[in-house]
């Protein structure tokens, strides 16, 4: 008897319902991810301050600084538990960095240049004029060379924060919050490159050099598994990491050179997909090569290869590095004894005034002149209001500010330097959460 349901071939024609679907857009399910990854960063946040606190302190600290490697005869390989996460693990979340960044310069808001100019204007004053200031206030002092600290902006907290307005905030801040925090991460992780490291070893430079061009080839050859490229990820991290310069640009420098563009096209697909046939049930048995087998295993692949590259990676990484990576970088470096007697250190004002008054002045100036300037347009529903808030929003920068902190303050310093990253990661939030809430949304 033919079955007669009107809904039946519509539902034969889509795929299963899974427990858990993937969001379609990749801004939405980078929002959703990087909202609840803020809140897990924020508890074991919480956490490693408790535990810095506690009667296990030491034992705690003592655990971060355990050495982990290999040694074969007289070369040794090892560093701390933290160093491996700070320049190890981090270097993945860079790499998911540079990948949404190039998603967005080819796919996304960014590819229409007058409004990639304001996002980036506006992340270079933001990263500008926090260090002006900071270099200001520590000016021939000891923490001098903590000016990065000030610099970048972390997009966990800030996409947070904008969660908890829902849709009073309109998807435009969202967008270009996300764009300049972004652009300042990479901004930063190139001042770390530069500003920290140590003295430079060209010829393993240079080994990395040819690593990179290698994997250039191998994309314009196109191979396509993941594999390979993971092996020559790891070889030119090792390269980078013994010429001297910070190991975690090398997941800025792939991230960039990941493709963006998608191997096959929709129409490509839908072609493929109508030369499907079913397997017949003769004699062949399950090991035979049929046409339809082979049609399906091409079907496959032109399923697989209608996402870039650059999105398979990004929804394959993106919720290891929000809910494994950066909790662990917190719960490795967050650690603080509090103490009243830090609140009016000479680094801790720096560091808070940076933050607080650097990163809003710096993001509205920058928007101003470039708007001034014609370089740059306003996107429709982006007030001066929305930007003041979201300017303050921005002065949260725990993240890259602990990761650039730790390697720029001695141990004289950095507790000094955490408290004021800590406080203005509040006062900011705190500040952009209230003129985003009661300033009125349209200017």
């Amino acid at each position: 008897m033919m079955n007669t349901d009107p809904t039946a071939s519509t539902n034969t024609t889509r795929l299963p319902r899974a427990l858990v679907e993937r969001l379609t857009n990749p801004f939405a399910r980078f929002v959703q991810i990087e909202t609840a990854a803020g809140a897990m960063l924020l508890l074991f946040t919480f956490f490693a301050l408790l535990m810095s606190n506690s009667p296990w302190a030491a034992s705690f600290e003592h655990f971060w600084e355990l050495p982990v490697g290999l040694s074969v005869g007289p070369q040794a390989f090892v560093r701390s538990l933290r160093e491996w996460i700070n320049d190890g693990l981090m270097t993945l979340f860079f790499f998911l960095v540079a990948l949404e960044l190039k998603r967005e310069w080819v796919l996304g808001e960014l590819s229409r240049p007058r409004v990639a100019a304001l996002s980036i204007a506006a992340a270079l004053g933001g990263m500008l004029v926090p260090a002006a200031i900071y270099l200001l206030l520590q000016y021939a002092q000891p923490g001098q060379l903590g000016w990065g600290t000030v610099m970048a902006t972390d997009t966990a907290f800030v996409i947070g924060c904008l969660a908890l307005l829902g849709s009073r905030i309109p998807q435009s801040l969202r967008m270009f919050l996300l764009s300049l925090a972004i652009v300042d991460d990479i901004g930063a992780i190139l001042v770390v490159a530069i500003g920290y490291s140590s003295d430079i070893l060209w010829p393993y430079l240079a080994a990395a050099g040819l690593g990179l061009v290698f994997v250039g080839l191998m994309s314009r050859l196109g191979i396509r598994g993941f594999p390979l490229y993971v092996l020559m990820g790891g070889l030119i991290w090792l390269m980078i990491d013994a010429s001297g310069v910070h190991a975690t640009i090398t997941g800025v420098i792939l991230g960039l050179m990941t493709p963006a563009r998608r191997w096959v096209s929709d129409t490509r697909l839908y072609a493929i997909l109508s030369q499907v046939v079913a397997h017949p049930s003769g004699s062949e048995g399950s090991g035979g090569h049929t046409k339809g087998r082979e049609t399906l295993k091409m079907a496959e692949m032109a399923a697989r290869e209608t996402l870039s590259p650059v999105e398979r990676l990004e929804m394959a990484l993106h919720p290891w590095v929000g809910f494994v990576i950066m909790p662990l970088f917190a719960l490795a470096n967050a650690g603080l004894t509090l103490s009243f007697n830090q609140l009016g250190g000479p680094v801790t004002l720096a560091v808070f005034m940076g933050f607080v008054l650097g990163k809003p002045v710096g993001i509205l100036l920058f928007s101003w002149l470039a708007l001034r300037l014609h370089i740059a347009v306003l996107p429709p529903g982006l007030s001066w209001p929305l930007l003041a808030g979201g300017g303050l929003l921005a002065g949260i920068g725990f993240t890259m500010a602990l990761f650039i902190a730790d390697m720029a303050f001695d141990q004289s310093l950095i507790d000094g330097a955490k408290l004021g990253i800590f406080l203005a990661s509040v006062c900011s939030a705190l500040a952009g959460l209230v003129v985003l809430r009661w300033w009125p949304a349209r200017s």
